[in-house]
């Protein structure tokens, strides 16, 4: 692809980076981005860099954040006797969608997947193990995809907390086994909240 200016083919090439963008795509969002007005891409531009350098991950539950804690976290009406497990802030959003569920969260930041080299350690399991032994929680609902991966990091995790006094539950199978929780609608996933069931019930299925 031939370009008639060096800042031009800069602009694609940074925005081509992004996942599911092509160079052509890339082209077209550049070049819709200069037939708008200066300021509208000036406030894009300043919008991702304040994202970049101003972001913080909550100290608690490693949501992303404006302050140490997050609002979630930092929310006097939340419960803080349970704690969903997640793997990312997508999860969080979607599950927030569906107002069922007021307890706090925990982001793993992936799930175990020995294949692409993600290990236990290479995720937020030990803080999560931590916070669960100071013995303020008493339920802990396991919320991620049902994949090889989601389940094979659920039962890591329900290895290391069974000797502890916490209730541990899964999220209802009314979600098809394979999917993320982020593209499942929302009555589905706030009925799966609802209806969660012991994690021990769900290693029997």
């Amino acid at each position: 692809m031939e370009f008639s200016s060096k800042l031009l083919e800069r602009a694609v090439s940074e925005m081509s980076q992004l996942p599911g963008v092509g160079k052509r795509t890339a082209l077209r969002l550049v070049l819709h981005l200069l037939r708008q007005p200066e300021e509208q891409s000036l406030d894009l531009a300043d919008a991702l860099k304040s994202l970049r350098t101003e972001i913080k991950f909550c100290k608690n539950c490693h949501n992303i954040s404006d302050s140490q804690l997050c609002e979630i976290c930092s929310n006097p009406n939340r419960n803080r006797e349970l704690v969903c497990v997640v793997e990312d802030i997508r999860d969080v959003m979607a599950i927030e969608n569906t107002s069922s569920y007021k307890g706090l969260y925990h982001i793993l930041g992936g799930k175990i997947s020995p294949m692409d080299g993600i290990g236990p350690n290479d995720l937020n399991i030990p803080t999560l193990v931590a916070k669960l032994k100071l013995g303020e929680i008493k339920e802990v609902i396991f919320a991620l995809g049902s994949t090889m991966e989601g389940d094979t990091t659920n039962f890591y995790i329900y290895k290391q907390i069974q000797d502890l006094e916490i209730v541990t539950s899964t999220i209802a199978r009314g979600i098809s086994v394979g999917n993320e929780l982020e593209y499942t609608d929302e009555i589905t996933l706030g009925r799966s909240i609802t209806n969660r069931i012991p994690f021990e019930s769900s290693l029997k299925i």
